[in-house]
């Protein structure tokens, strides 16, 4: 009977999960995905009060790291408490119209007050709810216990790493990295399996996939783009594993070695075992949203004030001075050999990502299709960028430096720019 209850909550739930994240349904003659309706509905109709909840939680989360002290854990946590609360001054400066001329442009601070900021601030939390029907009742553990036999031999990395790649995916980065953190420490992985893993799959969540796919007017063909970026971003992982920084770290464990046995049995059987066991110990539908809910709000909080902060400074160097143009030509002979419409502006977008993610969908919200597609792509796969993930990377056991980072990231664009347009050509 136990059984029987489990499965139920495993397939009942995971498909509530797969239908709001995955299948396009059309409302008021847009196609997109349930969540996406959701966050629409609320902007459109109630403007002014998205608004202002999107300054509040970027005020409040500015205050957020004084009032816990959080400023006081290391240098980076100073750095970006400071920047936290630069970015609730542009909000409130913008907010009531009380900034700068060259603040105020419209593709400025208006943009990423109104286009980013809020609807990132909505749909954190509202993914979140959702996101426990896909992360907490087995459906992760059943797909990573598939991935698991190919893990090893495509990326280099023990078979739960699986685990890592799809928390990523329909977690964050951070939470992905968490779990990475955790089982480093504890010896199931090495040196390089471990900075493979950070650096290879801990890429934005699905919930950031959707503001770049909207932003790029792309919902109409989420489904292409959400696994064209997954099978992107997993490609390149395997290809930058195997060359130098990440090839050449260490093979050592830190602490006590635990790897992994392997899966003996029929993998189905198994798969099905973990995802049952998971929904058997599930808490309550209302506890594990109430649960989701905290820490989507959360995230919030540490998202928005450092979006309007970095996002900010990015949007203004990319807008009034050549240092993005510059790093451009780095990735400009890759894109006008692939002959991409818009070869210089993709290649500028490329540049700006590492400063913060969302940067590079802001610069070609105009272009081409085929443009706006590779950039969006690209923005995701390149997994590295200065706002969140490299702060986060630095923060854990893993022994990389900032040096090393930078080179994976231009190893990642230039791949990923490659493999994205050769995508693009064939299903655009």
């Amino acid at each position: 009977m136990e059984r029987t209850r489990a499965a139920l909550k495993f397939l009942f739930f995971s498909a509530v999960g797969i239908f709001m994240f995955f299948i396009p349904i059309k409302l008021n003659n847009t196609s997109s995905i349930p969540l996406d309706h959701i966050v629409t509905w609320i902007r459109n109709n109630l403007t002014q009060v998205a608004i202002v909840y999107g300054l509040l939680v970027t005020i409040i989360g500015a205050v957020f790291p004084w009032i816990t002290k959080i400023y006081k854990k290391s240098k980076t946590e100073f750095v970006f408490a400071i920047l936290k609360i630069l970015g609730a001054v542009i909000a409130v400066l913008v907010y009531f119209k009380a900034g700068p001329s060259w603040m105020m442009r419209p593709d400025i601070g208006p943009f990423l007050l109104n286009r980013l900021v809020v609807p990132v601030g909505l749909i954190v939390p509202i993914g979140s709810v959702f996101l426990a029907f896909l992360v907490g009742y087995g459906l992760m553990e059943f797909t990573g216990s598939f991935l698991r036999p190919v893990m090893r031999t495509v990326f280099k990395t023990p078979g739960r790493s699986a685990i890592d790649a799809v928390a990523s995916f329909v977690g964050s980065y951070s939470i992905a990295l968490l779990i990475t953190n955790k089982v480093f420490k504890e010896g199931k992985y090495t040196i390089r399996e471990a900075a493979i893993i950070a650096t290879g799959f801990s890429t934005v969540s699905a919930t950031f996939m959707i503001i770049v796919a909207r932003t790029l007017k792309l919902m109409d063909m989420w489904n292409k783009f959400f696994w064209s970026t997954l099978f992107v971003t997993f490609v390149v992982t395997a290809i930058t594993a195997r060359l130098w920084p990440l090839s050449k770290k260490k093979d050592d464990y830190i602490g006590t070695p635990n790897p992994e046995h392997e899966i003996r049995g029929n993998l189905f059987a198994v798969a099905w075992n973990e995802a049952l066991a998971t929904a058997s110990k599930a808490p309550g539908l209302l506890q594990g949203i109430w649960q989701n809910l905290k820490a989507g709000f959360r995230m919030a909080l540490t998202i928005l004030p450092t979006i309007m902060s970095v996002g900010f400074i990015g949007l203004v160097l990319a807008t009034y001075t050549p240092v993005f143009d510059a790093i451009a030509w780095i990735f400009y002979p890759f894109t006008a050999l692939l002959r991409l419409p818009e070869a210089f502006l993709v290649a500028k977008a490329s540049a700006v990502e590492i400063a913060e993610m969302f940067l590079p969908a802001l610069l070609t919200v105009n272009a081409s299709l085929i443009s706006r597609f590779v950039v969006g792509v690209v923005s995701i796969s390149a997994i590295l960028f200065f706002s969140a993930s490299i702060p986060c990377i630095l923060s854990t056991e893993i022994p990389i430096t900032i040096p090393e980072l930078l080179i994976i990231w231009i190893e990642r664009t230039i791949l990923s720019l490659i493999i994205a347009t050769a995508v693009a050509w064939i299903i655009l």
